[in-house]
C-alpha cells in the first residue's frame, strides 16, 4: 500500500513537472479533509528516493532476517527515518479502532437495537445488509414475516404496510401472502464482497478531487463495494460497468423481497475462517422468511502468499469437514424451505494468461511496471493474493488449478449426496469462462473482466455478467429456488410511489 501511494506522488511530480512537495500538496488537495492527516507521513520524499526507499525508511515495509529485499523499482540507495504506525495519528486512531471492531465481529458498528441491521451505510451497515427501518426496535428488520400483516407499521422493512381503504385488507396480506417471499445471503470472500481500488487513485493522468470523494466510504467498507456486487448489489454502479445482482432480480420477481439481503463476506474468506464469519448471520428460524444462501469461497482455499504455497492449501478432506460444519450450522439457523447453492472454485490461470504482459496503472505513465512485475513483487513480500496463480511458474499455476478442481469436486459431491432438514442444496461451477465468452461476444477483451489495480478480483463487468449466467441456470434447472413471480408487483410499485417511496 505504501509503495502504491508513494509511486503515485512521484508520478504526479513527473506529470506536472513539479517538485515532490508540490505534487504531494496537489494530492492532499484531492483527499477529503479528515484524511489529509496522512499527508505529513510523506513530507520528506524527494526525487532521489523511489517508493521502495521511502516505505522501507518509514518502516511501513521491512526486510526480515534471511529474507530477500522486496522491491518494485531498482534497489534503493538512500534511506530516511519516519513514522511506523499510521493508526497513531490523531483522528486516524479512532477510525482504526472502528475498523478493527468491524473486521473482528463482522457486525454493523452502528446497530442501536442489536438486530444485526443498521441505518448507517458503511462499517458493515446497510451496504452489507438490508437497511433497518427502525433501529430502536429489535423486532423490526428486513427478512422477517410480517407482524399482524403490518397493519400499523412496517415490521419487515419492505415498504409494504397499512390497510387498503377500499376493502379493509392489509396491503401486506393482499400482495405478499403466498408470494413465496425469500431473502438472499452470500457467504463469501473478497470477490463476493466486491473488492475494488479505483484505478483513478493510482493513475496520475486521471486524478482529481472528484476521484477521491469516495475515499472515506471505501475505507470504512474495507475497500469492498457490496452495494454493487454480483449477489447483493442494489445501487447503480459508480465503479465501471453496471449493477445486476441476484438480489435485484429476486426483488423484481417479487417486490415483497425488498431489502432482504445479507452479504456476509470478508477479504481473505475461505472454507476455514468462514466457520467463524457465519456466526454473524441474521436469520430467525421461527420468525423469518426462507433464504437463498450462496456459499462462494472461490479462491482462498488454494490462494495464499506462502513460499511453499502447495503445502498451505486446503486439502479435500479439510474442505469436506469445513463445508459440512458450515451446512450443519445453517441447518440450525435457516427457516424451513430455504436453499443453499455451493459455488465451485475459479480457475485462476485466467489471470496470468490475460494480464501478465499488460501494464499496471502504476506502469502506464513510464511503461515500467507490468502485472507480471507486480505479481513478483507481491510474491517476494509474501502478501500475494495468490502465489499459486500469480506466478510465471506454469507448473505451479497448473497444480493450483488441479487442487481447486479437487475442492470443487468435494462441493459437487456434497450437493449430490447430502440432505438437510431445512434446505435443499445445489452446486454450480464458477462461471468465469462462460463470462469471458459472453464478454467477447459483446466485443470486450478478457482482461477487462479483472480489477485493474489488484489484477486479481472480478471487475464490475464480470460481476454483472456472472449474475445473468447464474440466474439463467437457476431459472432453467432450479426454478423452485427463485420462487414464484408476484402478480401484484405493479400495484405494489404504484402504491409505493404514491406514498412517497416509504
Amino acid at each position: 500500500g505504501c509503495v502504491l501511494v508513494v509511486s503515485v506522488v512521484e508520478q504526479l511530480a513527473q506529470w506536472h513537472n513539479s517538485t515532490v512537495k508540490a505534487a504531494l500538496e496537489k494530492l492532499c488537495n484531492y483527499i477529503p479533509g479528515e484524511y489529509e492527516i496522512l499527508c505529513p507521513v510523506l513530507c520528506c520524499i524527494d526525487r532521489e528516493m523511489n517508493a521502495d526507499v521511502v516505505c522501507h525508511s518509514l518502516k511501513l515495509c521491512k526486510q526480515d532476517p534471511g529474507q530477500p529485499f522486496c522491491h518494485l523499482y531498482p534497489p534503493p540507495k538512500k534511506s530516511i527515518m519516519g513514522f511506523s504506525n499510521l493508526c497513531a495519528f490523531p483522528l486516524l486512531d479512532k477510525l482504526c479502532e472502528k475498523i478493527k471492531y468491524v473486521i473482528r465481529n463482522k457486525l454493523p458498528f452502528e446497530d442501536f437495537d442489536g438486530d444485526k441491521f443498521s441505518t448507517f451505510p458503511t462499517l458493515r451497515g446497510y451496504h452489507w445488509r438490508g437497511r433497518d427501518c427502525n433501529d430502536k426496535n429489535a423486532t423490526v428488520y428486513p427478512g422477517r414475516r410480517p407482524d399482524n400483516w403490518d397493519v400499523k407499521s412496517d415490521s419487515n422493512c419492505n415498504g409494504i404496510w397499512g390497510v387498503d381503504p377500499k376493502d379493509g385488507i392489509p396491503y401486506e396480506k393482499k400482495f405478499c401472502k403466498g408470494a413465496d417471499s425469500r431473502g438472499v445471503v452470500l457467504l463469501g470472500d473478497s470477490a463476493g464482497a466486491h473488492f475494488h481500488i479505483p484505478p483513478e487513485w493510482m493513475t496520475v493522468t486521471r486524478m482529481s478531487a472528484k476521484a477521491f470523494a469516495n475515499l472515506p466510504m471505501a475505507f470504512t467498507d474495507e475497500l469492498d463495494w457490496p452495494q454493487f456486487s454480483e449477489v447483493t448489489g442494489f445501487l447503480n454502479s459508480t465503479i465501471g460497468g453496471w449493477t445486476d445482482s441476484l438480489y435485484l432480480r429476486l426483488r423484481r420477481r417479487n417486490r415483497c423481497n425488498h431489502r432482504d439481503l445479507q452479504n456476509i463476506s470478508q477479504n481473505g474468506g475461505s472454507s476455514g475462517n468462514l466457520l467463524d464469519l457465519i456466526k454473524s448471520l441474521a436469520r430467525n428460524q421461527l420468525l423469518d422468511n426462507p433464504a437463498i444462501v450462496l456459499y462462494a469461497t472461490i479462491g482462498n482455499d488454494v490462494c495464499n502468499g506462502e513460499r511453499d504455497t502447495l503445502a498451505h492449501m486446503t486439502t479435500p478432506k479439510q474442505m469436506l469437514s469445513n463445508v459440512m460444519r458450515a451446512l450443519q450450522f445453517l441447518n440450525s439457523r435457516l427457516p424451513k424451505g430455504s436453499h443453499v447453492i455451493l459455488t465451485g472454485l475459479v480457475d485462476g490461470r485466467f489471470l496470468w494468461d490475460n494480464l501478465h504482459d499488460r501494464y499496471h496503472p502504476l506502469g502506464q505513465l513510464n511503461k515500467d511496471v507490468t502485472y507480471g512485475q507486480l505479481y513478483s513483487f507481491l510474491n517476494c513480500l509474501q502478501v500475494s493474493p495468490c502465489s499459486g496463480w500469480l506466478t510465471s511458474n506454469e507448473t505451479l499455476r497448473n497444480l493450483t488449478s488441479e487442487r481447486a478442481l479437487q475442492l470443487s469436486n468435494v462441493l459437487k459431491e456434497i450437493a449430490r449426496s447430502e440432505k438437510f432438514t431445512n434446505f435443499d442444496i445445489f452446486y454450480m461451477d464458477f462461471p468465469l469462462r462462460q463470462t469471458a465468452a459472453e464478454w467477447r461476444r459483446m466485443g470486450g477483451e478478457p482482461w477487462q473482466l479483472i480489477e485493474p489495480v489488484d489484477g486479481f478480483h472480478p471487475s464490475q463487468i464480470a460481476a454483472a455478467l456472472g449474475t445473468s449466467i447464474t440466474w439463467q441456470k437457476a431459472l432453467h434447472e432450479w426454478p423452485q429456488v427463485l420462487g414464484k413471480e408476484n402478480p401484484f408487483n405493479n400495484q405494489i410499485e404504484a402504491i409505493f410511489k404514491d406514498q412517497g417511496g416509504h
